[in-house]
């Protein structure tokens, strides 16, 4: 597939209202909204292909991006580049997901940018290391052991969309083995609750020891425990909606009792 071809089925496809969607989770103009659906259809048509991935790239469009990623050579594509120019934290995860977690070096480079100075490069690193914890790198457990304090220190003055990208390393640890599971739970109680913006979206913060102990509850069977609602998510809440109509309605008329037998009409 050429590059006109690509840009011209991402246009057709886009609509107003997966644009309000993706600008609301914070994707910059210009874009067209296109769904996952449609990606999923792309990707598979066109599999692998690093040279139009780096053209759909350097249009600068939202979709043609997102798609880049799902169709580049991770072995091949231009991660610094790339990440310099992530600007909002749902292109960075498509990217992370589908480049630079699979990508050859992914550990020593993630490691790289969780120190950098960018709230999108950031979580890129943040992100990767969650990824790889989950897979199965043959990394020991104590440099998995040795962010936990990092990020006991530092997840609550992080930049914004770096902290939710801690949190979910933290999770991810504790999922990884055993072993890390009590030490990754006893992070997460310390550092307790986070307080990220999610803009206007309907996204709630990790909760990391929730997910540590439905993760594990679900290995085993055994019925998982009910979702926390944090401190931050409380203070949110809306307060419960009148039922529909009642306030728009006339009071309603009582009903007119009928004649008993043997009256007259």
């Amino acid at each position: 597939m050429q590059l006109a071809e690509a840009m011209a089925a991402l246009e057709a496809a886009g609509t107003e209202q997966n644009r309000k969607i993706y600008r609301r989770h914070g994707m910059p103009d210009p874009l067209f909204g296109v769904s996952f659906a449609v990606f999923g259809k792309l990707q598979k048509s066109i599999k692998r292909d690093q040279a139009l991935a780096d053209a759909l790239w350097a249009t600068g469009n939202g979709d043609a991006r997102l798609l880049a990623s799902m169709i580049a050579d991770p072995a091949a594509a231009p991660l610094e580049r790339w990440a310099a120019a992530l600007d909002n934290y749902f292109s960075t995860d498509i990217f992370v997901k589908h480049v630079a977690a699979p990508a050859p070096g992914a550990w020593e480079r993630a490691r790289t940018w969780i120190d950098a100075d960018g709230e999108w490069i950031e979580r890129a690193g943040w992100s990767t290391l969650t990824h790889l914890a989950m897979g199965k790198l043959p990394i020991a457990d104590d440099e998995w052991l040795a962010f936990l304090p990092r990020i006991e220190r530092e997840v609550q003055g992080a930049k914004n969309r770096v902290r939710d990208g801690m949190l979910a390393l933290v999770a991810a640890i504790g999922l990884r083995n055993e072993a890390l599971r009590g030490p990754a739970l006893a992070a997460a109680a310390r550092i307790g609750h986070v307080e990220v913006d999610h803009g206007e979206t309907s996204c709630e913060t990790i909760d990391a020891a929730g997910m540590i102990e439905r993760g594990w509850a679900r290995k085993a069977g055994k019925p998982l425990p009910p979702k926390r609602v944090s401190a931050g998510a409380k203070k949110k809440a809306a307060p419960a909606a009148k039922p529909a109509g009642r306030t728009a309605r006339a009071p309603a008329k009582k009903a007119t009792p009928a004649p008993k037998k043997g009256t007259k009409k």
